[in-house]
């Protein structure tokens, strides 16, 4: 592992062990590289991880969190979400965040169903590796702004960071229902400042790169991430699990 790659991996496992002190705690998990990375992370720090995955019947993300952890065997529960209830509780999420925010409203939805799941397992805090995308290029949104140059993607780094910093308040107060506490390590001031030095190149290649994320993907096969997982092309929470879609018919 070359220089970068040892401080990053350090970096992780200092935010996550100042930001983490419960060492019983659930993953989200939808079997990408980022959910992937911060759970074989935490494993391999001694942490008692169980995955959590959520989704409607079928999803993307329960079939192929289920796929990568044939190879990891870390204790996985998954929660179907029934059609008949969605349109109700996705309606009073709604009402409680009060925003028309789309994609704060399916991300909310989303840790809903994660954190009555994580109360249904008696676990009280729920990490997650939200951060990643923002931080290292991990949205279509950079390879727009990557003829910009390195003042463009910054710019859309701090929007990001800053709207995913708010959305995450709104998601604690969603999961506070079930008393779980929603814990995103990766947006911790020191981890931001620490991604931030990181080269853009390191990050993404040119405005064609469907990729992304390269430091983290090299970093996730590293460490033994599934291959799999660590060539898996973004799929975003509200998609993978097919609440975007759910969400778009009850409107």
């Amino acid at each position: 592992m070359d220089e970068m790659n040892k401080k990053l991996l350090d970096t992780f496992k200092n935010s996550i062990s100042e930001t983490v002190k419960e060492k019983k705690i659930g993953i989200a998990f939808s079997g990408g590289v980022d959910s992937t990375l911060i759970s074989k992370i935490c494993s391999d720090m001694n942490y008692d991880i169980t995955l959590l995955t959520i989704g409607f019947p079928e999803s993307h993300d329960i079939l192929f969190a289920k796929e990568v952890n044939a190879y990891l065997k870390y204790s996985h529960h998954t929660l179907e979400i029934d059609s008949d209830t969605f349109p109700t509780i996705s309606s009073k999420i709604r009402q409680i965040i009060n925003t028309d925010n789309l994609s704060w409203n399916e991300n909310c939805i989303a840790f809903y169903y994660v954190s009555k799941l994580a109360n249904s397992l008696d676990l009280d805090t729920v990490v997650t590796a939200n951060g990643i995308d923002e931080l290292f290029c991990g949205y279509n949104a950079y390879r727009e702004a990557f003829s910009g140059g390195e003042s463009k993607i910054n710019e859309v780094m701090i929007a990001k960071l800053d709207n995913e910093l708010k959305m995450m308040k709104s998601v604690n107060i969603i999961a506070s229902e079930f008393g779980v506490n929603i814990l995103q390590p990766l947006l911790t001031s020191k981890f931001i400042d620490y991604a931030k030095t990181i080269p853009i190149s390191e990050k993404i290649h040119d405005s064609e790169d469907l990729y992304r994320k390269h430091i983290i993907r090299k970093l996730a096969s590293e460490v033994n991430v599934p291959e799999l997982s660590c060539t898996k092309r973004k799929k975003a929470l509200q998609y993978g699990s097919k609440i975007h879609k759910a969400l778009l018919k009850t409107r």
